[in-house]
């Protein structure tokens, strides 16, 4: 069974939760899907890490509206640090990631209370055997060989346990594989360590420390 390649997209259908039946998100999410982004532009050769700022080496286009989009605004820009573009219109990509996997027919976006002034749409994946075989994936990185985990295997890891992402590594067993996360994330690039320091800066804003 296929499986959408992006980073962002695979994040993104990982946060199902089946209990609930539906994509459950929160403040973390938006960061996330932003530092995959930026390692899925890592990983393709589109950027690179120059002195702790993001730099354009390639503005050919990955044919994703939301890489490309993303591609685009850096380039527009100039060199700026990770944590910058990691905390930089980060609904709008959620937004971009849902839609392009709505028109790819990977999830349905259902929307709810729509007389009221404040809808809610959920978000529910069409065919679950996707993400059941994401997880697998995630499990298998894990637990099995680390010379047989990819990059972009070792690069979601590393994103997941950074953004915080419960569906797949909560907290407890982010612990139990301490050192394997550790050491994927090495391989997956700047954008983990900076996700990371994000979370940490909106958490104390949040706690007024």
């Amino acid at each position: 069974m296929d499986v959408p390649r992006s980073l962002t997209a695979q994040l993104y259908l990982l946060a199902y939760d089946a209990r609930k039946e539906r994509v459950v998100t929160n403040y973390r999410f938006p960061y996330l899907l932003r530092a995959a982004a930026l390692t899925d532009l890592l990983l393709t050769g589109r950027i690179a890490d120059d002195g702790g700022k993001v730099r354009v080496v390639s503005e050919d286009g990955l044919a994703d509206p939301v890489l490309d989009g993303l591609l685009h605004q850096i380039a527009q820009s100039g060199p700026r640090p990770w944590r910058h573009w990691i905390s930089k219109d980060g609904r709008a990509t959620v937004r971009a990631v849902r839609d392009e996997l709505e028109t790819g027919r990977w999830v349905r976006v259902e929307l709810r209370q729509p007389f009221l002034v404040f809808n809610r749409s959920y978000v529910r994946v069409r065919d679950t055997r996707v993400v059941k075989r994401l997880v697998s994936q995630v499990s298998t990185a894990l637990t099995g060989p680390v010379s047989r985990v990819g990059d972009r295997q070792a690069a979601l890891i590393g994103l997941a346990a950074a953004g915080e992402l419960g569906t797949i590594l909560p907290r407890a067993r982010r612990r139990a594989h301490e050192q394997r996360i550790a050491l994927l994330s090495e391989r997956g690039g700047p954008a983990a360590p900076a996700l990371r320091k994000v979370i940490q800066q909106a958490r104390a804003v949040a706690s007024g420390g």
